[in-house]
């Protein structure tokens, strides 16, 4: 039994419901572009699920693509990954987390840190905003690029 195909199906069963939830279509770009999406290893961005997804549609555009995934996070079935500059990076692992990203390469890792999650709010932003969520985002080298 392939426990990550029964996963894939999961998530895509809950992708029809969020998108019927939200009044979306489900088209065959769209579960093409989240099939590619939840099937990453790392966090890609449009320009990367852009070049598999046209293997197979060749006539889809990065806008089109780019779009979709900026529907995905509003709908809540990807997070915007936080950067600097770079084009935006997409996760589809909605869980707590945090990450690290290689400033060299670009890598970005997903972390778990139950002292992080535990951080307090500052008073004077509890004070003045509501928090939704809580992430921690470091910075610095991995330790392939620390070794060279």
């Amino acid at each position: 039994m392939n426990v990550g195909s029964d996963r894939t199906e999961e998530r895509l069963l809950s992708f029809e419901s969020i998108c019927r939830e939200h009044g979306l279509s489900i088209t065959p770009q769209r579960v093409a572009i989240y099939k590619e999406l939840v099937s990453s290893p790392d966090h890609p961005s449009a320009i990367s699920i852009f070049n598999k997804v046209r293997e197979y549609y060749s006539n889809i555009s990065l806008d089109t693509v780019n779009r979709t995934l900026l529907t995905f996070q509003k709908i809540g079935l990807a997070k915007v990954v936080e950067s600097s500059g770079d084009p935006k990076r997409f996760d589809p692992n909605l869980e707590p987390h945090h990450h690290f990203r290689c400033i060299s390469c670009g890598e970005i890792i997903d972390f778990r840190d139950e002292f992080y999650d535990a951080l307090e709010i500052p008073a004077e932003i509890k004070e003045k905003f509501v928090v939704l969520e809580k992430k921690v985002h470091l910075e610095g080298f991995c330790d392939q690029c620390r070794a060279t």
